[in-house]
């Protein structure tokens, strides 16, 4: 019996993975294609990616906003979890690595469920509470620059339903935002957000240890 979060070994991990992940086979491709590229440590985690897809049906989400995009992962996921008449407003700065989430996105036959926007997350974010978008939102995903992280948290607040989750990557940083030697300012910028979320009276939240730490926050009203 255990009566903390198991550190996870090489072995266990496989384990995890070969008696839990079930992942199609266009989501492989792109996990697999994306492993070789330069940035590959941006990638999600498969078993990650299943949780998220868990919440999404769970909450019966059909309109979706996503914060980083990079080769696509987490939006092909979330996509194909929605139904058919599922939205998800995917922000991104970059041409080059979501040429390649466009084309797995055309593949799995879910690219008119995904409205990419290609320009700082914090403006689309804008856009969308000034158009009257607020509180429309059932899930929001943040995985972008850490540096834009409270920013993207509280535009996102506005943007989701009460009732609507929240999901943000990362919250665990490899382990250093319980580093007190580790001082640089994406890692202080976390632990800042880390001890915000936890106060937040806005939301009902939790720090889930999966992949590199991920922070579920429920809107309340």
């Amino acid at each position: 019996m255990a009566n903390q979060t198991l550190n996870l070994d090489d072995r266990l991990y496989r384990y995890l993975l070969d008696h839990s992940v079930h992942e199609p086979e266009v989501l492989r491709a792109l996990r697999h294609e994306t492993a070789q590229h330069p940035m590959a440590q941006m990638q999600i985690a498969p078993e990650q990616g299943q949780f998220m897809a868990l919440l999404v049906q769970l909450l019966g989400v059909t309109k979706a906003l996503e914060v980083g995009v990079f080769t696509g992962y987490s939006a092909l996921r979330v996509a194909l979890t929605m139904p058919p008449e599922g939205k998800l407003v995917a922000c991104d700065v970059s041409e080059d690595y979501t040429a390649i989430a466009r084309r797995y996105w055309e593949q799995a036959g879910v690219a008119h469920k995904i409205d990419l926007r290609i320009a700082p997350a914090t403006d689309t974010l804008a856009q969308l509470i000034e158009a009257g978008e607020t509180n429309s939102f059932d899930f929001a995903f943040i995985d972008a620059d850490k540096s834009g992280y409270p920013t993207y948290y509280e535009q996102a607040l506005q943007l989701v339903r009460p009732g609507g989750l929240i999901a943000l990557d990362n919250v665990l940083w490899s382990g250093r935002v319980a580093d007190p030697t580790v001082q640089d300012s994406r890692t202080n910028t976390l632990r800042r957000l880390n001890e915000a979320i936890h106060s937040d009276d806005r939301v009902v939240a939790s720090l889930v240890p999966i992949a590199d730490g991920l922070t579920l926050a429920m809107k309340k009203f």
